[in-house]
């Protein structure tokens, strides 16, 4: 049976302090949790209800070992999730300063074993015929993952629901070498070695022509389109490929437009944020559940919108994620309480 949604991306674990504002130099006990984008999605989609797997990679370590068997126990199959020796899994660690500041440290040297993905490991078959494949723009980042994300949208060709998270992380591109990228695309072969946005842009483009949903908040926007006015960004990502076009404007709410003119522009819910880390996982998880269940496209919003500010309202975020109960119940209050 084919996989409802079927995530391709990074990986780790994070280190939460478990003091809020206080400076990490003075923070003395942290809380260990699963992370990286593209796993946090299939944990949100997998939490309400639908069947996820996640294809990365871990060191060949105990907190490898963790991560597998956190997977596990959120109900995320975990066979695509393999180890590479030498390397360490990756850790994160973050701030929590609320209600807007959560500076993050990633600690992903000298690579993390989520962008050792290689085109001949995937079961490009199983990609294909999942409802929904999601990819993300740290994929894009770095040789081999680079090659086998775009390996796996060609292989993919638009059949189903195919997204891509514009995921714009500006210090996972310091490697801006293109040798052994498998597209015959000149704009690949010229490197920007000192402009990580300039030396983007193109892989974004060039994935863009395979995703049917481009989502991502308004710096992401305008680095895979040079548009930061959402309405106009929008327009730019729907003639770029995408079929559907989501701009998150963090405090003004959510505008999602698609290409046969259906838009909807749906406010934030009220919430008092405690880690707003997270949350923007659980929107896409939630998204993803709203297109496979056929929903209207405000409707899908609005759950988005709600899974989104229930994890922005906690500390963790994988094991924050919200129940469909959960989110019916915040909209039905209009607020998260």
């Amino acid at each position: 049976m084919a996989y409802e949604l079927i995530t391709m991306g990074r990986i780790g674990v994070d280190l939460y302090p478990l003091q809020t504002g206080v400076p990490l130099s003075r923070v003395t006990s942290f809380g260990k949790f699963l992370g990286g984008s593209a796993t946090n999605v299939a944990v949100a989609a997998a939490r309400l209800g639908r069947r996820t797997a996640v294809v990365t990679r871990t060191g060949a370590d105990p907190f490898g070992t963790y991560l597998r068997e956190a997977l596990r126990d959120f109900g995320v199959d975990d066979r695509w999730v393999t180890a590479v020796p030498g390397l360490p899994t990756p850790v994160t660690f973050c701030e929590i300063f609320p209600p807007d500041d959560f500076p993050l440290y990633f600690y992903r040297e000298p690579k993390a074993p989520d962008l050792e993905i290689r085109v001949g490991e995937l079961d490009l078959d199983a990609v294909r015929d999942a409802r929904v494949f999601w990819m993300t723009g740290t994929g894009l980042s770095a040789e081999p993952s680079r090659t086998a994300t775009l390996a796996a949208l060609a292989h993919r060709a638009r059949s189903g629901t195919t997204v891509f998270d514009l995921d714009w992380r500006p210090m996972f591109w310091t490697d801006t070498a293109r040798t052994g990228t498998a597209l015959e695309n000149p704009a690949l072969e010229n490197p920007a070695p000192d402009d990580p946005a300039s030396s983007a842009r193109p892989f974004y483009a060039e994935a863009l022509r395979h995703a049917t949903v481009a989502v991502g908040n308004l710096d992401e926007v305008e680095i895979a389109t040079g548009e930061r006015e959402p309405h106009a960004a929008a327009a730019a990502l729907l003639e770029a490929g995408a079929e559907l076009a989501v701009v998150k404007q963090g405090p003004k709410g959510v505008l999602a437009v698609h290409r046969d003119g259906t838009t909807a522009e749906v406010p934030p819910l009220p919430v008092e944020v405690l880690n707003g880390l997270g949350a923007g996982d659980a929107f896409g998880g939630s998204l993803c559940h709203g297109l496979l269940a056929g929903w209207d496209l405000e409707k899908t919003m609005r759950h988005a919108n709600a899974a989104g500010a229930i994890v922005a309202s906690r500390l963790e975020c994988s094991s924050a994620m919200p129940t469909p109960r959960e989110i019916e119940q915040a909209l039905a209050a209009g607020a998260v309480r």
